[in-house]
């Protein structure tokens, strides 16, 4: 028996028989692409025929999980952020939110959101926590702030800063103004000095992850739309950007390495204080 079928009770029962293991999907995919291991075969096919045409795949999916290590730690050790709200978590791997967080502070609560069936499978896996913090787990989508917001806070104190994560989700939104409509919702129920932190995919660096990005759009899979710089940029309009602000993830607050200075991918991320 895999990991994603040995879930108990009924909300893992129901997840299974929802999850649709024929096709494959972009949460799984990506988790293949991490190194992690509750994916299918048609998740690795999909994911090994991308590579065929755009290796560098590989590398923004870990560039991206590097980030938002990098800025949970930013948020722990300097912001002294003690709350996270997790949107469009995705599946566990390695140094999931609430283990990043409470390896520094163990008293610090995480609430991951997604609707995702295979995720929800996983719940029980997110909702391991320090014996001083706690962590839960929202089944709701993007599309629901209002409800997201009514959810979190039976586990935080949204009077409280508390960070809000999209990391790699923006781009399943069609539309951008609603996307930004959407953000913009989320941040306005959180409290001054809270952080918003987001990394997404980009275009203006990396042809061709363009190319390769637009043809997998065009599959029919659910998909997945880079956007200028610019325009993840205004995601954070009216926030106070973390120096060096918004730019390629290897770049924002790298770490040192023996192999010499980072390059810049089409990944780009930023983190803001409300002021």
């Amino acid at each position: 028996m895999t990991d994603h079928e040995s879930s108990t009770g009924p909300e893992g029962s129901a997840a299974r028989q929802r999850i649709d293991t024929s096709v494959p999907h972009s949460a799984r995919i990506w988790n293949y692409w991490l190194g992690g291991k509750d994916n299918y075969p048609v998740d690795e096919a999909a994911g090994d025929a991308y590579t065929a045409v755009f290796p560098g795949i590989v590398t923004i999916a870990r560039s991206s999980r590097a980030f938002l290590g990098r800025s949970i730690r930013h948020l722990v050790e300097e912001a002294g952020v003690r709350q996270f709200l997790d949107v469009g978590t995705g599946l566990p791997t390695v140094d999931n939110t609430h283990e990043v967080a409470q390896r520094i502070a163990p008293e610090s609560k995480v609430v991951y959101v997604d609707n995702d069936p295979l995720v929800l499978a996983h719940a029980r896996v997110l909702l391991t926590s320090s014996k001083e913090g706690a962590t839960d787990y929202v089944d709701a989508s993007l599309y629901e702030p209002d409800r997201i917001l009514e959810a979190a806070a039976r586990t935080l104190d949204l009077t409280r800063p508390t960070a809000l994560i999209l990391s790699g989700i923006l781009g399943h939104v069609t539309d951008y103004d609603q996307a930004r409509s959407l953000v913009r919702a989320l941040v306005d129920g959180l409290p001054s000095g809270s952080y918003l932190s987001i990394n997404d995919g980009s275009r203006g660096t990396d042809p061709a992850y363009e190319v390769a990005q637009d043809g997998y759009n065009e599959t029919g899979a659910v998909p997945y739309f880079l956007r200028p710089v610019s325009q993840i940029e205004a995601f954070f309009e009216g926030l106070e950007l973390v120096e060096p602000g918004v730019v390629s993830v290897p770049l924002w607050h790298p770490e040192k390495s023996a192999t010499g200075e980072p390059t810049p991918i089409g990944q780009h991320g930023g983190l803001a204080r409300k002021p």
